[in-house]
Parts: C-alpha cells; sequence; structure tokens
C-alpha cells in the first residue's frame, strides 16, 4: 500500500474515530454481547489464545475498560457504516519479555475476512498511536502461523523485530517507529 492510497483517520478523538468504511468507538460494558460472540468463534480466536467463555471475556473487558481509565487509549468496537458490528482493535500497553510495550490489536469477525478491513484498521490505529498519541513505537505480535496478520502489519510499514515465545506459542513481533 502506497501512501497516496492508505486509508487514514478521518475524523479522530480518543474515544471515537471513523475510517472509509468503519467507525471505532471506545469499549464500553455494552459491548460485551458482541464481544462474547466473536470470542466464541474458533476460527476468530484461534490465534487469540483460543475460545473465550463469556466469563473470561467479561474479565477481558473489564481489563480493557480500566486500561482507557489509565492510560487514556485502548480498545475500540468496531462497526460498519450499516452499523453492524464488525469486531475489536485498539492500542494498549502489554509486558513483552518483561518489557512494557504498546501494542496494535485487532479482530475481525470472519464474514469481514479478506475485505481489506484489518489493513484499514491497522494503518488508522498506526497513525493515531505515532502521530497523534505522540508514542515512540508501536508494535505487532503475531503467531507465527498468522499468514494474514503478518500481512497486514507489512503493508502498514511494521518491520519484523524478533521471534519470541508467549503463553507457550511462538509469536514474532513487528515494530514501527515514529
Amino acid at each position: 500500500m502506497n501512501d497516496d492510497t492508505a486509508p487514514t483517520p478521518r475524523s479522530v478523538s480518543v474515544d471515537h474515530f471513523t475510517t472509509d468504511r468503519l467507525s471505532a468507538e471506545r469499549l464500553r460494558e455494552d459491548h460485551l454481547a458482541d464481544l462474547v460472540a466473536l470470542h466464541r468463534d474458533a476460527e476468530v480466536s484461534r490465534y487469540l489464545g483460543g475460545v473465550r467463555t463469556p466469563e473470561v471475556t467479561r474479565a477481558y473487558l473489564g481489563t480493557n475498560m480500566a486500561h482507557w481509565d489509565q492510560h487514556g487509549f485502548g480498545l475500540w468496537a468496531l462497526r460498519t457504516r450499516d452499523g453492524d458490528f464488525a469486531g475489536r482493535a485498539g492500542i494498549r500497553h502489554i509486558v513483552v519479555d518483561d518489557v512494557d510495550e504498546i501494542e496494535i490489536a485487532y479482530a475481525f469477525k470472519r464474514e469481514f475476512w479478506g475485505q481489506g478491513f484489518a489493513s484499514e484498521i491497522a494503518t488508522a490505529l498506526t497513525d493515531i498511536g505515532l502521530l497523534q498519541l505522540a508514542l515512540p513505537s508501536l508494535i505487532g505480535i503475531v503467531y507465527v502461523g498468522n499468514a494474514a496478520s503478518r500481512r497486514v502489519l507489512e503493508k502498514s510499514n511494521y518491520l519484523l523485530e524478533r521471534s519470541t515465545n508467549r503463553h507457550g506459542e511462538d509469536v514474532v513481533i513487528y515494530r514501527i517507529w515514529r
């Protein structure tokens, strides 16, 4: 994707932003049912640590809402222009090999795979993180076998930095610098 065609956020605030095809709103308690459905899909969850129970997703939601309160950024619920829940994405602190990093993360319902939504949101998150939030760098953590997410980060100009193991899984770390 060259700079002339890369989607950029059209309107941005910390709580809400839009891209060409998506609207993102700060994660809230009323997103729980959509997140439960997303996390119960085995194909979606294959590279997210596995299927999550509703209770685990509730705890996940609480943790991520607290992240917003602590850091002023976090995960957003994603909706299509028609208002359909498409997935979740965000920018969040994460400890990797005993180092506090800030990662971009995204997960979409299967019906939205292969349509460029992940690239669109990765570009928007990168712009928000590096330009609006002025973070020094961002990382993407990808299971080694997740070729699609690796391509998304590469198209968003992230560079492969290293391999590591997280929670018993081989992953690669991609990074982009401001």
